[in-house]
């Protein structure tokens, strides 16, 4: 069992660091904001008032942050992870970040003697709470294996992917296949309506089909009551684009769907509609169409 400092006890990470717990580590949680901490203190865990604080001593520091900026901020400088890890700690980073983040990282934590993994995650807020959450690791093969038992109290699908920053590579592509796919299945909501045909058996069928898949199945409540409770927010989803589009820049890879689909992502957002779910994007195409639902 390890001694684990969690960075992050927000929508993803609470329910992570609970999971933890669970299976016996031991868990000091530091969180930016106050009142995040109730289900890691009701499951066993400890808070911590600073980063500092988390860290000092663990075995393994794992953060779950928002983007690279909120990263950087625990990372580096005089009350951050790398002054504090003890050397030989393993980091592994959760959020979903820009690949040359991650890389940067790694680089930096090897000057401390701190090892680092990047290793996002997929599946949600109810992946996360369920501890079935897709896991995809970058980093040094023996780290890996040795965080084997921490990934394994989080996720049911655990992958290494390569080195440093590859981690981070496929979490971008499985965020542009999902926010095509939502885009899609959106597109296909309001279709279906302006024909007039029951929508709720029209999605079953398709979910049946060659057309069904995890977005349509998950996410088909949320088209039929446009219930925009935020599973995963859509200011993240158009937050991840931009990794996306800014990493695909870099290696010359094309991507006119994950284009356009960004694109509406970032009109959402615009329009005021970050904080809902990005199933929301229903509402872009309703504004487009002219469409009020039956």
């Amino acid at each position: 069992m390890k001694t684990i400092g969690f960075l992050g006890l927000g929508t993803m990470g609470s329910p992570m660091a609970v999971n933890l717990c669970a299976s016996g580590h031991t868990v000091r949680g530091w969180n930016r904001s106050a009142g995040k901490a109730g289900p890691l203190l009701a499951a066993g865990g400890r808070t911590a008032a600073s980063v500092g604080e988390a860290v000092r001593g663990a075995d393994v520091v794992i953060t779950m942050l928002p983007d690279a900026p909120q990263v950087e901020e625990v990372a580096y400088g005089p009350e951050g992870i790398l002054a504090h890890a003890r050397p030989g700690a393993l980091l592994i980073d959760m959020s979903t970040i820009a690949p040359r983040s991650s890389i940067r990282l790694a680089g930096t934590a090897a000057e401390r003697r701190v090892r680092v993994l990047d290793a996002p995650v997929a599946g949600g807020e109810a992946g996360a709470v369920a501890g079935t959450l897709s896991i995809m690791v970058g980093g040094e093969a023996d780290d890996f294996e040795e965080a084997e038992p921490v990934f394994a109290a989080l996720g049911r699908t655990v992958t290494h992917c390569g080195a440093h920053g590859l981690g981070q590579t496929v979490k971008a592509a499985n965020q542009l296949v999902l926010a095509v796919t939502m885009q899609a299945c959106a597109e296909a909501v309001v279709f279906l309506e302006k024909s007039g045909v029951d929508l709720e058996a029209a999605l079953d069928v398709l979910s049946g089909g060659l057309a069904g898949s995890n977005v349509l199945t998950r996410k088909k409540d949320n088209f039929l009551h446009r219930d925009y409770t935020p599973s995963f927010a859509l200011g993240l989803h158009h937050k991840d684009m931009g990794i996306v589009l800014d990493t695909a820049r870099a290696l010359g890879a094309a991507l006119p769907l994950g284009g356009v689909t960004a694109q509406l992502l970032a009109s959402a957002v615009a329009r005021g509609d970050a904080a809902l779910d990005h199933s929301a994007l229903l509402r872009g195409v309703e504004l487009l169409s002219g469409h009020q639902r039956p």
